[in-house]
């Protein structure tokens, strides 16, 4: 299933009420401590406004709303109010998990990481340990 969430801002400028909703692909967004377009700079790109301009920094101003979530999304929305940082952080695990289940089936003919507390655990262990290995 795809995630997704509706966004909208509402606000007014010269005298004129704007009102922008998008529907935000999430699966797009890179994951956690990757450079983010702000949900303000899509709203603005899809609805053609210019990022630089006066316009959108009125836009920047208001908070944005969220409905309509898709997916794992939904677990992170609340009361028009969306945690994409944790979001984002839960689709990585999810992903990471998936990977090292598919090591543990392979390997160890394991089929759920789950009934194996100790095992999964050294696996992120591990998983964590190269990640951060690799970076430095």
């Amino acid at each position: 299933m795809k995630n997704s969430i509706d966004a909208h801002v509402e606000f007014s400028f010269k005298g004129e009420a704007y009102s922008l909703l998008a529907t935000i692909e999430l699966d797009d967004f890179p994951e956690l401590g990757a450079s983010r377009p702000s949900l303000h700079a899509i709203l603005a790109r899809k609805h053609g406004i210019d990022t630089y301009s006066y316009l959108y920094e009125v836009m920047e101003e208001e908070e944005i709303r969220f409905d309509n979530p898709q997916g794992l999304a939904a677990d992170f929305f609340s009361d028009g109010e969306f945690d994409l940082e944790a979001f984002v952080a839960a689709r990585q695990g999810l992903k990471t998990l998936g990977l090292l289940q598919a090591i543990a089936t392979r390997e160890l003919g394991i089929d759920d990481l789950e009934q194996h507390h100790e095992l999964k655990k050294a696996l992120l262990q591990a998983y964590e340990l190269g990640r951060t290995h690799h970076a430095n």
